[in-house]
């Protein structure tokens, strides 16, 4: 073990032996505040992939260029603008940084709204990559100071509850709004609320002490950039976890930046039915699946750190065949009772992989860390999959003209399959450590 290993381990051993405190009121606003600008977050993310098709109908984007907006070009930003981030975060005030982050986002998710050609909506996403950088990394390492080691994947599963609520808020107001209006309206209405957030944030979230819950004698140091880029990169666990969630990411993000059109196109349904049914599919089933796998980590994980691997590995196996019977599936309504599976199984890896991370670092470093974790996974999964399905959607469009997305989709299989062998060798590893 590495002098970097044995810090992380001594910022775990120190904590006290006697039960873990119980979160006041102050915590639990504190984490509905974060929640609810999570939220906001990732329902400026999805808008474009819930008004592809109008958008497409306007600016005249073919599916390729889709997935490279919603893909490569905001990841580019996303991904690597946390890194500098996440580092600035772990030696400044973080609730600032989380602040001023929520305002750049959405004052750039209302130019997508007000841009008028392919470039000035390209540009403007970029924008709401980089402003993004800053969101979800220190609200990680805040929830970890506001909640006790034994909590916190109960918290942190909550907290990630803003992807799947966002997503379904994105698909009923965004798809009614565009439906009743116009599709700029959405994005220029949920900007000005993100503008608001932002103000109201550092009014309700407190900067905490930092380490404050893992333990007394835990001496914290300001976090070296390097140094913890090379403790991250160096051990293997949360490589492997970094891994397997972009292997992931890969299948959701690939799909979910192209389910809305694919189910409008291919599948015949309305933008008024998708505000409707497919946002109920997305709330309940994606909310569900995040919730409970935070609830069976901070059951399982006192007992084994295998549990980090294996919710993943369990939960994607079982999503392998409702994913394939809902590309296949003739009408919209048998799609998506089919859909309800992955969106149900396909998330149980985020809670495993942030708590993991968060649990495995020291203080200090736990925004960069987090920043880390979500540069890996998010470049390959939300940069490199809706680039991929999209281009594989033009690629199949010359020999399958009327069903070019659902022979993209089914080529995501394989990486369910990368994802689930990637986390056996993370649980693996565990199982060895725990034998030694």
């Amino acid at each position: 073990m590495n002098d970097l290993e044995r810090d992380g381990a001594a910022a775990l051993s120190a904590r006290p032996d006697h039960p873990h405190p119980v979160p006041d009121r102050r915590a639990w606003l504190v984490l509905g505040m974060l929640w609810f600008v999570y939220v906001l977050n990732f329902l400026d993310r999805q808008l474009m992939s819930i008004l592809a098709k109008p958008i497409q109908d306007t600016l005249h984007v073919s599916d390729s260029q889709l997935g490279l907006i919603g893909g490569l070009y905001f990841a580019m930003f996303y991904c690597f603008i946390a890194i500098p981030v996440g580092w600035l975060a772990d030696r400044t005030n973080r609730v600032a940084v989380l602040s001023l982050a929520c305002g750049i986002w959405s004052a750039a998710t209302v130019a997508c709204g007000l841009s008028r050609s392919y470039g000035e909506f390209a540009f403007a996403r970029m924008s709401v990559g980089f402003g993004e950088a800053g969101g979800v990394p220190p609200s990680y390492a805040i929830i970890t100071d506001y909640f006790p080691p034994g909590r916190r994947g109960t918290a942190l599963g909550i907290y990630n509850l803003g992807p799947p609520v966002g997503a379904a808020l994105g698909i009923a107001f965004g798809a009614a709004i565009a439906a009743a209006f116009n599709w700029r309206y959405a994005f220029i209405i949920l900007g000005v609320v993100g503008v608001i957030a932002a103000a109201i944030l550092p009014l309700i979230v407190k900067e905490p002490k930092r380490g404050g819950l893992d333990g007394a004698g835990l001496k914290l140091e300001k976090a070296g950039f390097w140094s913890t880029l090379r403790m991250f990169f160096s051990r293997p666990t949360l490589v492997l976890a970094s891994l397997g969630s972009g292997a992931t990411q890969f299948v959701t993000y690939g799909l979910g930046n192209f389910t809305t059109l694919f189910l409008m196109r291919e599948k015949g349904m309305t933008l008024s039915e998708v505000a409707v049914w497919y946002a109920l599919v997305v709330g309940i089933g994606m909310s569900a699946g995040i919730y409970i796998s935070g609830r069976v980590i901070d059951r399982y994980a006192r007992k084994s750190k295998t549990v980090y691997a294996l919710a993943p590995v369990i939960s994607l196996t079982l999503a392998i065949p409702f994913y394939l019977g809902f590309v296949w599936a003739p009408t919209w309504p048998l799609a998506l009772a089919f859909l309800i599976g992955p969106t149900f199984l396909n998330y149980f890896y985020l809670s495993s992989a942030v708590a993991l991370v968060q649990e495995e670092v020291r203080p200090e470093q736990r925004v960069m860390s987090g920043a880390l974790l979500l540069l890996v996974m998010n470049f390959i999964g939300l940069g490199l999959g809706p680039t991929y399905v999209g281009a594989a959607s033009d690629f199949f469009k010359a020999d399958h003209p009327h069903n070019s997305l659902q022979m993209a989709l089914y080529t995501l299989t394989p990486f369910y399959v990368l994802a689930i062998g990637l986390f056996l060798w993370l649980a693996r590893i565990f199982r060895k450590a725990e034998k030694a």
